[in-house]
């Protein structure tokens, strides 16, 4: 059974930094693509960041400059390094990992909450 698993989300002061991680059960490097998406209350659920197996990321324009999206395939885990925090940002984070099989295929993890706030 495909696992993903976040943590490193919690209570941050506005201005301040958080390290997210996800792991995966299989080895990462089968998954051609990992994302963080985010979900404020009363929102949809957004992209944050994307990183492709050879390392290619994508942003979205909200934290490019301030968010930093990573992947360490020897320990399956993807993190994502948020810096310069802005109330904004206050979200459940969640880690998907994407399969270029037929059909492609996507795992999600439970997600963890991220509060900025002072």
């Amino acid at each position: 059974q495909v696992q993903l698993v976040e943590s490193g989300g919690g209570l941050v002061q506005p201005g301040g930094s958080l390290r997210l991680s996800c792991t995966t059960s299989i080895t990462i490097s089968i998954f051609y693509i990992m994302g963080w998406y985010r979900q404020a209350p009363g929102e949809t659920r957004e992209l944050v960041a994307t990183i492709s197996h050879p390392g290619s990321t994508n942003y979205a324009d909200s934290v490019k400059g301030r968010f930093t999206i990573s992947r360490d395939n020897a320990k399956n885990t993807v993190y994502l390094q948020m810096n310069s925090l802005k109330p904004e940002d206050t979200a459940v984070y969640y880690c998907q990992g994407h399969l270029t099989t037929t059909p492609p295929k996507d795992y999600w993890g439970q997600g963890t909450q991220v509060t900025v706030s002072s």
